[in-house]
């Protein structure tokens, strides 16, 4: 009896299905999609010093585990391909199969609310639910929390895009890839990595915004003001808050105004950001370095409810995404939606929105203007499918070549000043530029700094810009209001980015 149990020890210990664990990264999944025409890092876990080995498409690479259990391979260079296959990871220990595995484009989407917004909350929910056949367009959900250190493993699934499973994408991202399945013809990978109410410096790597000059006074105040959040008080206050809030949201309805909204949840969301850079830590860096063909980001609504936390945006956001490029190693392309319009008091929004427009001047980077399609009221405008189509416009154009489209609205290039007037010169006038009506939207300022609704009149790709008691103008603006009344386009009907030209101060 003894000898018997004996051997089936032994066969127990051998058997692949229970030996030492061989483990994939998350993102390396069923249904999932790996990026075309460029090396394909895999990787995962096993026991130390054990030796992998991973076959795709033909090819097998092997690796040995590290002293901490981490392995990795490289695939190289995949075509796309729309046949379902096996990546299959073996070892002594055992075999891991991933099945239904595509070839094409992977793109990587970040961000906070307007990001993370389901296609069943966006316009058209129940027509575009109908039509919502595309097998080859998948998306990987990450669903990790914040996190105080970097994370070594995401969270999530990868989804089948389907008339069943279409409302809890992303739409943004949907609506994006979306457009580019249907003109690239390949097939489409989408990580949704996103988390509403959140700001920038939850998403940058703490390490990174300590060492900015500019960002080292806002990132010591973000850290000490974390470390003493008192959980007791703010749930206290919250409580008084959302009474006040039942109070005016009854007296609104009796009156059949408008409720106010909810109080947010201030517990909640100090859980659901984190630290600075919690969620780069525990929904970023897992991912890491899989291979993606770019990043696309929706978020700055966070960051404007004070014109000092707005004015450092441009910093904020041009370190992303040059940390994230590092990270990657390579110049990933990157683009973002660039604040709508919106009801909000105060300079901040403008201030982002310029920010924004600032980090334009990194390289193979894009973005998708929304001064037109917001919603004053709101701020989740379902207006998704044109800021997945705008965002598609940069990427088809200036990503992936292809000729005769236009990829962003009007931005500003240069300005002079002569006779009494700023004449203002925009690129991306792409069948030159236009304002139904009349030209909407530019203000004016001499020396004293006073802005005035100014007279604009288009000259090909040029705005002139006067008014008649302001003789010599310094400053001039376009659209600088969180809702601006404002109505200049290209000849495609992409609307002007919001920019302002103020004087340099002397020295």
């Amino acid at each position: 009896m003894k000898r018997f149990f004996f051997l089936v020890v032994v066969l127990w210990l051998a058997s692949p299905l229970v030996a030492a664990d061989v483990k994939l990264a998350a993102v390396f999944a069923d249904h999932m999609v790996l990026q075309r025409n460029k090396p394909v890092p895999v990787w995962g876990w096993a026991s130390p010093n054990e030796k992998i080995t991973v076959t795709f498409a033909g090819q097998m690479h092997s690796a040995v585990a590290d002293a901490q259990g981490r392995w990795q391979v490289q695939l190289d260079q995949l075509a796309a391909s729309a046949e379902p296959r096996s990546l299959v990871v073996s070892s002594a220990a055992g075999k891991l199969e991933v099945k239904d595995v595509l070839v094409g484009e992977v793109w990587l989407g970040s961000g906070q609310s307007n990001m993370a917004m389901t296609v069943s909350r966006c316009r058209d929910f129940a027509a575009e639910k109908a039509v919502a056949q595309y097998p080859q367009i998948r998306m990987f959900q990450e669903k990790s929390p914040a996190s105080a250190t970097p994370q070594t493993d995401a969270t999530g699934t990868w989804t089948v895009c389907s008339p069943d499973t279409v409302g809890g994408f992303s739409a943004t991202l949907y609506f994006f890839g979306r457009e580019l399945h249907r003109e690239l013809k390949v097939p489409i990978g989408l990580i949704n990595s996103s988390v509403g109410g959140t700001p920038i410096e939850s998403w940058i790597a703490a390490d990174v915004q300590a060492r900015i000059p500019e960002l080292q006074a806002a990132h010591e105040a973000s850290v000490k003001a974390y470390k003493n959040f008192d959980v007791a008080k703010a749930q206290e206050n919250y409580a008084k808050a959302l009474a006040r809030w039942r109070e005016q949201a009854e007296a609104a309805k009796a009156a059949g105004q408008r409720p106010p909204a909810r109080p947010t949840d201030p517990v909640a969301a100090h859980e659901r950001r984190g630290p600075p850079g919690g969620l780069f830590n525990g929904k970023i860096h897992p991912l890491i370095p899989f291979a993606i063909r770019g990043v696309l980001w929706y978020q700055g609504e966070a960051n404007t409810h004070s014109p000092e936390r707005a004015a450092l945006y441009h910093h904020q956001l041009q370190a992303l995404v040059t940390d994230w490029r590092s990270r990657w190693g390579e110049e990933l392309p990157f683009a973002w939606v660039q604040l709508p319009n919106f009801e909000r008091p105060g300079d901040g929004w403008s201030l982002v929105r310029e920010g924004m427009l600032r980090t334009l001047q990194l390289p193979n980077t894009g973005m998708a203007i929304t001064i037109d399609i917001g919603d004053p009221k709101d701020i989740h405008p379902v207006n998704k499918q044109e800021v997945g189509r705008r965002l598609a416009l940069w990427a088809l154009g200036g990503v992936y070549g292809q000729k005769g489209i236009a990829t962003s609205g009007p931005l500003l290039a240069k300005h002079t000043v002569s006779e009494g007037t700023i004449v203002v010169s925009f690129r991306h006038t792409d069948g030159g530029l236009q304002a139904p009506g009349g030209v909407k939207g530019f203000e004016i300022a001499g020396p004293d700094m006073v802005w005035k609704p100014a007279t604009a009149r288009i000259e090909g790709d040029t705005v002139v810009v006067f008014h008649p008691d302001v003789k010599k103008p310094v400053a001039v603006r376009y659209a600088w209001a969180s809702n601006p009344t404002c109505n200049l386009a290209n000849g495609r009907g992409l609307p002007a980015a919001p920019f302002r030209i103020l004087p340099v101060p002397d020295k």
